[in-house]
């Protein structure tokens, strides 16, 4: 029975708000959230923020430490002029995968979108953060906040000792490779932030003493040239440098002959930070939509136990609906698959599958259809998927159909698109295959690696693009990521385009 109309439940009655109000909510969301849905969460740190810190976070990539670079005051600049102009609005919050689990709230929110909020980020973010697969082996949550701060503090007294426009020079030229600068493939050297923060000291020490300026003028090693060495010589030498490598960061870091050892740290700094991020973007719809599904479950049980108002939930559901819209395909507001919708859609749809199962379910799901237990086999997938199992995993016949997917196809040798599949019995498992294949970062981002270099030799630094789909790299921007890796390099630089399947060769480009 919903006790509302008593009103001696209600976690709050008006849409102000202070911070006793606010603790009350989180203390009870939190109970219902833990008992509801079994979720494990770190501690968490809420922190008010105002519209211009709102701005000011999303220009530093969402992260409450973060070193100096003009980039960020140009991202600032953009999102302040698109807010105050109406043609954006902000986030109601940001949520940082740390321990404890930081989460800014709006001091402009009202109190129910702070009830939201909450759910939302704090326990429903925060509990996909600590136990999903991707976070527990890529990111070091406990120790984030730590190498942030230490990154912040190196990168000024490098300004200090080495001036700025030298800082802010092999700044810009890491964050242009930054795309390239993840493993994605095979774990990062597994050492903790903090242990290589602590470790820093000796390891500049060794390195300033054993750096020596004159590896910059070596000359070249006269002898055979690359076209003279044997096959056996060449997987020798690539064995010792541990190549192919697909992290470029890493590799130049650890082998360019004329970075100084300040140069090396910034790299490495750079390349932490952006591996940090590399699980986030495998796993936004699943993220968004365990915290949708989270805040969504949680404000609705809360409703029915008569702790928020009917003119709160009103507001929340107003809110919810905003975040989960999901415009037309002709929309002029469309730019793709909302996220949140399709996430909250999946996960609502295993508990229905796992409660009240169809023939076609059974069919589909056998091993969770009908099994009672929706709790578990939801904290089972968020532990245990990215983006691109969980659709391949869990994305049902009645979902395609609700959704209206279809599949096209692309040739470029033909004049028109072709509608491959439908969705209809024939066309349920491509269209599946198509749209996980289309959230598999590792399919859909530019393959590139080092696959040779001779440091004995000429120093001539060689890249291989695998080519898929006869998808090139764009000509302008291939040249410039060029011109950056070889101002790291400080020697020939050269890509070789193959083709992904036969080997190959179909372009070649170097570097200026």
């Amino acid at each position: 029975m919903n006790t509302t109309s008593c009103g001696s439940n209600l976690l709050f009655s008006r849409s102000d708000w202070d911070f006793g109000t606010l603790s009350r909510a989180f203390d009870t969301i939190e109970r219902d959230a833990l008992e509801e849905l079994n979720l494990d969460i770190h501690p968490v740190q809420m922190e008010i923020i105002s519209s211009e810190q709102m701005l000011d976070a999303y220009s530093s990539i969402g992260m409450p430490l973060m070193y100096r670079h003009w980039s960020f005051g140009k991202h600032f600049l953009h999102h302040e002029l698109l807010y105050r102009k109406g043609g954006r609005g902000l986030a109601y919050e940001i949520v940082i995968n740390s321990n404890p689990c930081i989460v800014y709230l709006m001091e402009e929110n009202t109190m129910a979108l702070q009830a939201l909020v909450i759910a939302h980020a704090a326990l429903g973010h925060n509990h996909f953060f600590k136990n999903n697969y991707l976070f527990k082996e890529w990111t070091d949550a406990s120790s984030i906040l730590s190498y942030l701060d230490f990154a912040k503090t190196y990168i000024a007294r490098c300004e200090e000792r080495h001036g700025l426009s030298a800082v802010e020079d092999i700044l810009d030229t890491a964050h242009a490779l930054m795309e390239q600068g993840v493993f994605r493939y095979r774990r990062p050297p597994k050492r903790s932030l903090e242990k290589q923060r602590q470790n820093l000291r000796g390891r500049l020490d060794y390195e300033e003493r054993s750096y020596n300026d004159l590896w910059r003028t070596l000359p070249p090693a006269k002898g055979e040239s690359p076209a003279d060495e044997n096959e056996s010589k060449i997987a020798e030498r690539r064995k010792s440098l541990q190549l192919p490598e697909e992290n470029l960061l890493y590799f130049l870091e650890k082998n360019s002959l004329i970075l100084e050892p300040w140069q090396r740290e910034i790299l490495r700094i750079v390349r932490v930070i952006a591996q940090y991020f590399y699980p986030q973007r495998q796993t936004q719809v699943m993220n968004e939509g365990c915290a949708t599904f989270v805040h969504y479950t949680v404000m609705n049980a809360l409703f029915d136990r008569g702790f928020i108002s009917e003119g709160a939930m009103l507001e929340i559901l107003s809110n919810h609906s905003n975040v989960i819209f999901q415009p037309a395909f002709d929309d002029p507001r469309f730019s793709g698959i909302n996220p949140y919708a399709l996430g909250l859609d999946i996960m609502q749809d295993i508990k229905r599958i796992s409660t009240a199962p169809t023939d076609e379910d059974r069919d589909w799901f056998p091993q969770i259809a009908g099994n009672g237990d929706w709790r578990g086999t939801l904290l089972d997938a968020w532990a245990n998927h990215r983006d691109e199992s969980f659709i391949r995993q869990y994305l049902s016949p009645a979902l395609i159909r609700k959704w209206r997917l279809f599949q096209l196809s692309d040739t470029a040798s033909e004049p028109h698109y072709e509608v491959a599949s439908i969705h209809n019995e024939r066309g349920y498992q491509q269209i599946r295959a198509a749209l996980a294949h289309s959230y598999d970062i590792g399919a859909n981002r530019s393959d590139i690696q080092v696959v040779d270099v001779d440091l004995l030799g000429d120093r001539h630094l060689r890249l291989e693009h695998k080519v898929t789909d006869g998808i090139l790299l764009e000509h302008s921007s291939c040249e410039a990521t060029l011109r950056h890796i070889r101002k790291l390099w400080g020697y020939q630089v050269s890509l070789v385009g193959v083709d992904g399947h036969t080997g190959a060769k179909i372009y070649e480009r170097v570097s200026e």
